[in-house]
């Protein structure tokens, strides 16, 4: 007889980390997004987990949490231990669950649970999902579940320790390999290939560096640090106003509330020691591109 207690238990467990496993967020447009998990190579499968979905960059929040295994001994992870003990009745004599498909029995932790992210609706939320079987053990790879979500930026899965963290069939804590992905197809998004998007997290994501059908006028790394031409009749996208921005900016370093990053014309800091996010990198672009107007700019910033 399975031994719905003890595998409860082995949920919260910790020990010595013992294994990587891989959670990977999988944008499929129409504001849906597929978390995936991958511990393909290592000899004991996965028990629980326990993670952090949230949007740390960017207007993104999640609304729902679909297509999800519920239930023990199907192939996936449907013992849902943040909400099991509100939704679940065990018979005391047998240990089964009479009924799984009880309404409100989600993977999502309840926001005032115990170190939960937050709720539905918000920018972050915590999952637990666990796996009970006598012959349908879950897969060494495949998907958790999929979010839905409003709005666009950048989705980080992390594993929440204090809710347990990603635990093995022999009690071990795995340690998560995740990467942040960037979701939605609108709003002030920066390439995740680009060089510069860890400066361009860094800085506050600003829509400036973007291109023109992401928030940013197509030209900004060219010298257009005021986001706009000079006006009727010369119309320069790269004048006055832009070398304005710069002179406003000089010498000033990533952390001080008074930068525009708008000015960081190059996307990257003077170097050591001084570290000036504006300085004479930025100063020759403009230079380079002066009264240019946009016939003679590619116009496709980001590059």
């Amino acid at each position: 007889m399975r031994k719905m207690i003890l595998a409860l238990v082995v949920v919260m467990l910790t020990a010595p980390a013992w294994a990587n496993v891989q959670i990977s967020v999988e944008d499929e447009g129409n504001g849906v997004a597929a978390i995936k998990y991958d511990s393909t190579g290592e000899t004991e499968l996965v028990r629980a987990f326990a993670l952090d979905i949230a949007f740390t960059a960017g207007d993104g929040v999640i609304t729902d949490v679909t297509d999800f295994a519920v239930g023990d001994d199907n192939g996936g992870y449907g013992i849902f231990p943040a909400n099991f003990s509100r939704f679940i009745t065990v018979d005391g004599q047998t240990g089964e669950v009479a009924d799984w498909g009880v309404a409100g029995y989600t993977p999502v932790a309840d926001a005032n649970d115990t170190g939960a992210a937050g709720a539905l609706g918000g920018p972050a939320i915590t999952i637990e999902m666990g796996s009970l079987y006598d012959t349908m053990a879950p897969g060494t790879t495949g998907t958790l579940c999929k979010i839905a979500y409003e709005g666009s930026g950048t989705v980080e899965v992390t594993a929440n320790a204090v809710r347990g963290g990603i635990v093995l069939e022999n009690a071990a804590q795995a340690v998560l390999d995740s990467t942040p992905t960037e979701v939605g197809g609108g709003g002030s998004n920066f390439p995740t290939d680009n060089p510069a998007y860890n400066d361009w997290v860094l800085l506050g994501e600003p829509a400036c560096w973007c291109a023109s059908d992401k928030g940013g006028s197509g030209y900004q790394c060219d010298g257009d640090a005021d986001g706009q031409d000079s006006g009727f009749p010369a119309r320069y996208r790269v004048y006055l106003g832009d070398l304005n921005v710069l002179i406003a900016n000089w010498q000033k370093k990533a952390g001080d509330a008074t930068l525009d990053p708008c000015a960081d014309i190059d996307h990257k800091d003077s170097g050591f020691p001084a570290r000036y996010r504006v300085y004479l990198n930025d100063l020759n672009i403009v230079i380079a591109n002066w009264q240019k107007k946009d016939a003679a700019l590619a116009g496709d910033c980001p590059r």
